[in-house]
Formats: C-alpha cells, structure tokens, sequence
C-alpha cells in the first residue's frame, strides 16, 4: 500500500475523533469529574425570584441594612439596630459555589442584633449569603457576595 497526504490526513482525522471520544468518556465516567447542577430546582427558584428582588426592595425602602463581616470566631451578621431581637424571625442561607456538601442553612438567632456562624463551618473560598428575615410580619432579603481568608 502506498502512504499519501490522503492516507496520511485520514489517519490524522481518525486518530483525533479517537482522542476526543476517549476524553468524552473519561469525563462522563470518572467520579473526580463529578458534574453538579447549581440547584436542582432550579425552575423554582426562578419563580421565587421576583419575590426576593420586592423583599430587598422593602428593606431598602425601610433603609434597614444588614452588615455582614468576618472575624476570627466566624461571620458576623448585624441586624438594623431599630429593631427588636425578638421581632425579627428568618433564616440565613450559606452557599459555597465550589461543594454544594458546605451549603448550609441555619435559623436567624439574635444577641444585641447581631449573630455569629462559627468558624468552624465556614472554609476559605467564596460564599454567597442569603438572609430571609420578618419583622413586624413584613418579609425582608438581603443577599451578598463574601471571599473568606
């Protein structure tokens, strides 16, 4: 058989479909390689977004901010000082966009309108910080970005 830039060309095609179909495998295959969705409702959290876009604008409205920041022992959450302890009820959602393991969700407990996440279930990374509170029956949101040291 005589080897031309035909033959040649051809062999160069078939060998490159090989390799990209042996990555497509090992890629589906291999467990290191695990593929998460974000959320796996994520058609329901897209509804439930016009709700949390009217809350944020509530507590803006009502110029209550929440200030959120990091400390030795944890996170620091500080409420709107205005406001009671006992009035305001809701729950703060940690997310970690790299391990969905660490997402976590914990309920609103105020001490002098603050609350501490211990450092101990928060690693270094980025974290996405969502806070569903009420006072006074009025739903409120507040979300922020955070890069943990």
């Amino acid at each position: 058989m005589k080897f031309n830039w035909g033959t040649g060309i051809v062999i160069a095609f078939v060998m490159f479909i090989s390799f990209i179909g042996f990555l497509v495998i090992k890629m589906n295959t291999n467990e290191i390689y695990q593929h998460d969705l974000v959320t796996e409702d994520y058609y329901k959290k897209e509804l439930e977004l016009q709700q949390k876009i009217d809350n944020a604008a509530a507590a803006a409205a009502m110029d209550y901010s929440i200030k959120v920041k990091q400390l030795s022992e944890g996170l620091l959450i500080r409420f709107p000082d205005n406001l009671h302890d006992e009035q305001i009820k809701g729950s703060v959602y940690m997310y970690n966009p790299s391990n969905k393991k660490l997402d976590f969700t914990t309920a609103i407990n105020l001490e002098q309108s603050q609350m501490l996440i211990p450092s101990k279930y928060l690693v270094e990374g980025r974290w996405d910080v969502e806070i569903n509170w009420q006072a006074n029956q009025q739903p409120y949101y507040f979300k922020t970005k955070l890069m943990l040291q």
